[in-house]
């Protein structure tokens, strides 16, 4: 029998039964309290005991405790990127900025608010800090931004009323508002307000907060932070302010615009016993003080109320900021107006008989510096610069540039041209008054402002020549490249044509006008762009010799001064634009008058009411005189019109219709019989005409030019 590799297996022991006896300690089991009649099942269910649910609720817990957690940790780093601590001490609204003239004594203009420098909490007399904690934040010194207890306050206050008359925003949250967000009334607005308060609990100490807020706080009139409304109403510091005043700047927090004392001293007053009534309750005052505490009485800074705006101001405000970089508080800057000069074109617009036509006046210095700008008839009415901002055609002061590229190219006033009727492709240029006089020297096309003359001069040099001559001079608009632009058809702002007429008289291009003194010191970059290009003597002096000739006998004749003066004419098609600019001294001035619409003026010419415009303001300007003593005159009334009932009947019994011109006059008879009487621009030599930029002239037939 072999044997066996593997022992067969064994069956396990059957272990030994347990005594029941021997489990309980030898005593019976207890028996089960259940009624005969339970089932097994049921007995198995009974027994089940429930789960363990206080650890899940735990995890839960801990798991929003975490979760809330992270998203404070992630709404911190947000406002550590968007809303940086420095903001908090930056003006609220950008800095006021006066303006003064030349002198640097005289005010002009402020523009901004007026924003006082930013104060120390901690070195200011207690009763001013005081005041804005006891009305503002009684508890400001123990809460952490938020105030749980000022909320319910303020609910229960609101509740009371029926309405929204109280808030629960701490000073903290009043700096965060108006250091960081914006003015939307919204849930997520004033959630912001309060992460922002933690924050800046966490990081500032409470004289820091207070100082902060403060410093930046709205106190009406334009005017920001507590040095600035403490000069503004009181002509005082902040920390000599008394009992009463500084209790009356508290008060004006909550409503500073309905409250300034400037126009509702009865409201800050009352306003101002509520502060001192707090003040007592929260132990700032004792009860006595309070009661000596009397009303405050203003003591308004003695300078004198500025005008925001004038049409000067608006034009430099954007340079003068530049020049005054980042500021925190109120700014002076020196302009170049010089305030006698600004008087003078201001009654010399008020002169001019405008009746409801627009004008502008820009007087500057030969090197740019501008010194007298009038940009319409009425700033409150109508802030728009038609000095600046205006793009009107120039009509014949545009020929300025027609001659110097013929100067340019070795011609002299004495060089001859032809006024005789010409055709330039499809265009056909007349002159106004429909006569020619042939051969004539430039002088004298100049002077009669020929159009004919002008075009075919351009034709001679070329458009480009006529176009880079413009540019060389400071015209930066768009203009026709056509031998047209000989006539003004493009459109220009009087400060750019004044400017270029300085450069005549300086001698050098271009000149950039400004309305700031230059900084002393310049880079090497601002020193290379604004290099002065001589035009030469022979250039100067003939452009010079061109327009004397314009006033001394020609179309600018009412502008002649009793010293040597030099301009030229301009009117645009229809009387629409006219134009007057010249030297004299040490004064270009250029003069426009038109309407805002556009509408033709009948009668209205460079050679009338902008001439004699001129001539006033540089008479009262220079304390020169007039070369003759001029006749009163005024611009020519509107066309009168006689209807007529049944018509002129003539020999043949046919209506009588046509146009006649003498002693000045032009009468005109309508075929339905009415006579219209209007002044014969060509024998006054007034009459300048030009295309119309707005609805242009049949390029095939473009009668009546200016001239």
């Amino acid at each position: 029998m072999r044997p066996e590799i593997f022992p067969p297996r064994q069956a396990p022991a059957e272990p030994d039964p347990l005594d029941p006896l021997e489990l309980t300690g030898g005593l019976p089991p207890p028996e089960h309290p259940r009624d005969a009649d339970t089932d097994d099942a049921a007995w198995v269910e009974d027994e089940a005991l429930p789960p363990p649910r206080r650890p899940r609720r735990l995890r839960w817990i801990m798991r929003g405790a975490g979760a809330l957690l992270i998203l404070f940790f992630v709404a911190v780093g947000w406002l550590a990127v968007t809303a940086p601590l420095s903001k908090s001490l930056e003006p609220p609204t950008p800095p006021s900025i006066t303006l003064l003239a030349a002198d640097g004594k005289t005010p002009i203009a402020r523009r901004g608010a007026i924003i006082g420098k930013p104060v120390d909490a901690a070195t200011l007399p207690a009763h001013v800090t005081g005041a804005f904690v006891a009305i503002e934040d009684r508890r400001f010194r123990d809460h952490w931004g938020v105030d749980p207890w000022g909320i319910a306050r303020a609910m229960a206050h609101n509740v009371a009323a029926g309405g929204l008359r109280e808030g629960g925003s701490t000073i903290t949250q009043q700096l965060a508002k108006n250091a960081f967000l914006d003015s939307d009334r919204t849930a997520a607005r004033k959630l912001r307000e309060m992460l922002i308060a933690f924050w800046l609990e966490a990081w500032l100490s409470k004289d820091a907060i207070l100082s902060r807020y403060l410093s930046n706080v709205y106190f009406g009139d334009n005017v920001y932070g507590l040095s600035a409304a403490a000069r503004h109403y009181f002509s005082t510091t902040p920390d000599k302010l008394s009992v009463a005043q500084a209790a009356m700047l508290a008060g004006l927090v909550k409503a500073p615009s309905r409250l300034a004392p400037t126009g509702n001293l009865a409201g800050a007053r009352a306003r101002q016993k509520l502060v001192v009534a707090a003040m007592a309750d929260t132990g700032v005052l004792t009860q006595d003080e309070a009661a000596a505490v009397r009303p405050a009485r203003l003591r308004l800074a003695p300078d004198k109320r500025l005008p925001d705006g004038s049409y000067f101001a608006d034009w430099v405000l954007p340079a003068a900021r530049d020049q005054a970089g980042a500021i925190s508080s109120e700014t002076k800057v020196v302009t170049t107006l010089d305030a006698r000069l600004q008087r003078a074109a201001e009654r010399a617009v008020r002169r001019a008989g405008l009746r409801k036509a627009q004008v502008a006046l820009v007087a500057m210095r030969p090197d740019g510096r501008v010194v007298a700008m009038v940009g319409g008839r009425d700033y409150a009415k109508s802030p728009f610069n038609r000095a600046t901002q205006a793009r009107r055609q120039p009509g014949s002061a545009f020929k300025l540039f027609v001659y110097l590229a013929a100067l340019r190219q070795g011609m002299t006033p004495d060089s001859m041209v032809d006024d005789s009727p010409v055709t330039i492709g499809d265009w056909a240029p007349k002159n106004n008054d429909g006569r020619y006089h042939g051969e004539m020297t430039l002088r004298e096309a100049f002077a009669r402002s020929s159009n004919v003359a002008a075009a075919r001069l351009t034709q001679q040099v070329g458009v480009d020549q006529v176009i880079r001559a413009a540019r060389d001079l400071g015209i930066s608009t768009p203009l026709p490249r056509e031998a047209t632009i000989a006539l003004g058809t493009g459109g220009t702002s009087l400060l750019e044509l004044t400017a270029a007429y300085a450069a005549i008289a300086a001698g050098a291009y271009p000149v950039r006008p400004h309305g700031l003194e230059a900084p002393q010191e310049k880079s090497w970059l601002d020193l290379l762009g604004n290099r002065a290009h001589p035009l030469g003597g022979r250039v100067q002096e003939g452009m010079r010799d061109l327009l004397a000739a314009s006033i001394g006998g020609g179309t600018g004749h009412r502008a002649a001064l009793s010293i040597d003066a030099f301009g030229k004419t301009g009117t645009s098609q229809d009387s629409r634009d006219a134009l007057f600019l010249g030297f004299a001294g040490d004064l270009v001035v250029g003069v426009w008058v038109g309407n805002d619409d556009n509408s033709p003026n009948p009668g209205l010419s460079g050679g009338g009411i902008p001439a004699r415009l001129w001539r006033d303001f540089m008479t009262s300007a220079l304390g020169v005189s007039a070369a003759r003593a001029p006749v009163e005159e005024t611009e020519p009334a509107p066309e009168i019109v006689i209807p007529g009932l049944d018509g002129l009947i003539g020999n043949e019994g046919a209506p009588i219709e046509g146009e006649l011109n003498g002693l000045g006059l032009n009468v005109r008879l309508g075929r339905d019989g009415s006579i219209t009487l209007g002044r014969d621009a060509a024998a006054t030599g007034e009459g300048e005409g030009g295309p119309d930029p707005q609805d242009p002239p049949d390029p095939r037939r473009r009668e009546g030019e200016e001239i």
